[in-house]
């Protein structure tokens, strides 16, 4: 299941078919709750096959854990978040619904730059080539040390990035001899902002699934996008027009207190009233989804499943500093440090001044308070660059139910449930990827084909 969600092709508008097909699309009426990336990923499926969707969403505004969020008259996000160029589900139907990519996004090839302990850039060659050349020229590192991170990805390679039994990233490094430096300036860091987990409960598994699609097609699939635009304006608000011209309706401040199995479909209880639809897609963040099911005894296993993940923060510290404050590059981390990555929305997003420090996973930091954290990286972009300015406001983001924890062998619940019209979609969800913006959009995608006559 986990890999033909990734591998099924992308839905198109169908052609013109038989009337039978035709009067059961005109039949479907399908209800989504939650308005996030999975959401409306499954809306815009649906809406491009020409079927209406109603979309209810708790909050005042789309994106659910990646959404624009506005402070001190400064549009920022909830989480600093990046595209990866393999992420090809998500940029289609970024597209899709009115977006274009190069302008959306400022494209950067391959970079890791730990501030003066490590340095690895990809050149314009052919992958997987980009990345040995990469790794034997990285900076920081001895020459045995860049001599064994590029056999392991050779060997990874020779193994498909398949694994006979799944184990924690720590183990898979430990066994091909990727001692600590190596580990704590490259795989760490990858681990770490790819799964969101740290090493040691990492599924090794996920992780190279990230790998293989990144590091191994094309060259520009291990490109990262970094957008110039707040996460809702990017694609969830192109994809509530998009549904809107297609015959769809939006309900913001509208959360379902109920969703009830019916014989003539599936009813869903908001505040303003009861609707029964064809289908229903859940698609709202883990914890509520389980206490949505959990009243139907036919989907107990479904919420085991969800009660059973363990979940990871993240926290994003935003600094204004005066407009003539820079990074050396848009987007550089730092090592063995509080702040892991650091952005430059300047440089990114013409928002002058502007630093967010993202501190993925848990850690020490989690016992701060935000005052303290601010501080805290304050204190390190002083150490690191030099920056003597005293930033003229803070934001802390702390979301702590950010992700789940991509532990190895973990039984994620599927799209379908045994309620064939009750859907569920999330990053959280069956999956190659770990908890991602493309996690969360192949999950929807899915979803909008298995409501489709049909599909299964």
């Amino acid at each position: 299941m986990a890999q033909e969600l990734n591998r099924i092709p992308s839905p198109q508008p169908s052609p013109a078919g038989g009337r039978g097909s035709n009067r059961k699309r005109k039949s479907l009426n399908i209800g989504i709750v939650g308005g996030g990336y999975a959401g409306m990923a499954a809306a815009a499926g649906l809406a491009a096959h020409g079927i209406p969707v109603t979309i209810f969403e708790s909050a005042k505004q789309l994106g659910g854990r990646a959404r624009g969020v506005r402070y001190n008259d400064t549009q920022i996000d909830n989480g600093q978040h990046l595209l990866l160029g393999c992420y090809r589900e998500t940029l289609r139907l970024i597209e899709l619904v009115g977006g274009d990519i190069e302008r959306d996004f400022l494209r950067l090839p391959l970079q890791l730059d730990l501030h003066g302990q490590f340095s690895l850039h990809a050149p314009h060659l052919p992958a997987p080539l980009h990345l040995l050349v990469a790794l034997l020229n990285a900076q920081g590192l001895s020459r045995s040390e860049r001599l064994k991170a590029a056999r392991f990805m050779l060997r990874l390679r020779s193994m498909k990035f398949r694994l006979a039994h799944d184990m924690t990233v720590a183990e898979l490094l430990y066994q091909h001899d990727q001692n600590a430096n190596l580990s704590l300036k490259l795989w760490e860091p990858l681990c770490i902002a790819a799964l969101n987990t740290p090493v040691h409960k990492a599924s090794a598994q996920v992780l190279l699934n990230v790998l293989r699609d990144a590091l191994n097609r094309t060259r520009a699939d291990s490109d990262m996008l970094l957008p110039r635009i707040d996460f809702t304006a990017l694609f969830p608000q192109r994809a509530a027009e998009y549904v809107e011209r297609h015959g769809g309706e939006i309900h913001l401040s509208c959360g379902v207190d109920v969703i009830t199995p019916k014989a003539e479909g599936i009813e869903i209880v908001t505040a303003q009233g009861s609707h029964v639809f064809s289908h229903v897609i859940c698609a709202t963040a883990p914890n509520v989804a389980a206490e949505l099911l959990r009243p139907i005894s036919a989907l107990a296993e479904t919420v085991s499943r969800i009660d059973g993940l363990e979940q990871q923060p993240i926290y994003t510290v935003y600094l204004q500093y005066p407009p003539h404050v820079l990074l050396p590059h848009a987007m550089i981390g730092l090592y063995q440090c509080f702040s892991q990555w650091l952005f430059d929305k300047g440089q990114i997003a013409a928002q002058h001044g502007l630093l967010a420090a993202v501190i993925s996973a848990e850690g020490i930091h989690q016992e701060l308070t935000q005052e303290a954290l601010a501080e805290k990286v304050t204190a390190e972009l002083h150490n690191e660059f030099g920056i003597d300015e005293t930033p003229q406001w803070f934001k802390v983001i702390a979301e702590k139910r950010a992700t789940f924890c991509c532990s190895p062998d973990l039984q994620r619940p599927a799209q379908h449930t045994a309620i064939s019209n009750l859907l569920l979609a999330g990053d959280y969800t069956a999956g190659d990827y770990p908890a991602t913006l493309e996690g969360a959009v192949l999950s929807g995608s899915h979803c909008a084909r298995l409501c489709l006559p049909g599909r299964k």
